[in-house]
């Protein structure tokens, strides 16, 4: 039998309790063997994106998933001299586990956009693609999403049952600057380096 890996990906800035609920969930919707955790080093679609540094991005998602033996983090898009694809992350993989089954993990506003993904076509052949909802978007449109795609691509789209939980990155680093609490939003271990390093702290020293 193949192994059934997921893959979380993203900037993870910062990673937050929704990432890790969504790859939980998946884990036990789909009967996953693992998730990684996959933060993209130079993510083509936030170009001169403002934030924390990749090693401290890595090292809050090694402090957000520690305790959890089916959570994995993963480098592969960690790189310095290019933009990464997610197209490109996935051949290598499919090439170097030949005997694994990759169920990719992304939101709704995600598959929304997929249309102006790099090779979508590719990305639907080489994974399972796993949706998690939004709490703005309605059910029915999600689930209209879903077919509309799914039939373009010939795509396997499997919806994620879990608690819609719409928390941004964003708005989590705007709180910070702004020095506002985040408390329940991060897990302890991430917010207490949050506040060691002063990171997103541009006018306030608490957290």
């Amino acid at each position: 039998m193949k192994k059934k890996i997921g893959i979380m990906g993203g900037t993870f800035d910062p990673i937050h309790v929704s990432h890790l609920i969504l790859g939980e969930s998946a884990y036990e919707q789909f009967g996953l063997d693992k998730v990684l955790f996959m933060p993209s080093g130079n993510p083509p679609h936030k170009r001169g994106r403002h934030g924390a540094s990749n090693e401290e991005r890595i090292e809050m998602v090694q402090r957000a998933i520690r305790g959890n033996d089916h959570f994995e983090l993963s480098l592969e898009e960690m790189h310095e001299d290019g933009y990464t694809y997610t197209r490109i992350t996935l051949e290598r993989l499919r090439k170097e586990n030949p005997d694994t089954e990759y169920y990719f993990i992304m939101g709704a506003d995600s598959l929304l956009a997929f249309d102006t993904w790099r090779d979508p076509a590719l990305i639907s052949q080489l994974c399972v693609i796993v949706v998690a909802v939004r709490d703005h978007l309605p059910t029915e449109e999600l689930d209209r999403c879903i077919k509309q795609t799914s039939e373009k691509y010939s795509a396997d789209i499997r919806k994620l049952s879990t608690v819609n939980m719409d928390i941004s990155s964003h708005q989590i680093r705007e709180w910070i600057s702004e020095g506002r609490s985040c408390r329940y939003y991060l897990p302890d271990s991430v917010l207490d380096y949050i506040r060691e390093e002063k990171i997103y702290q541009e006018q306030h020293e608490t957290v």
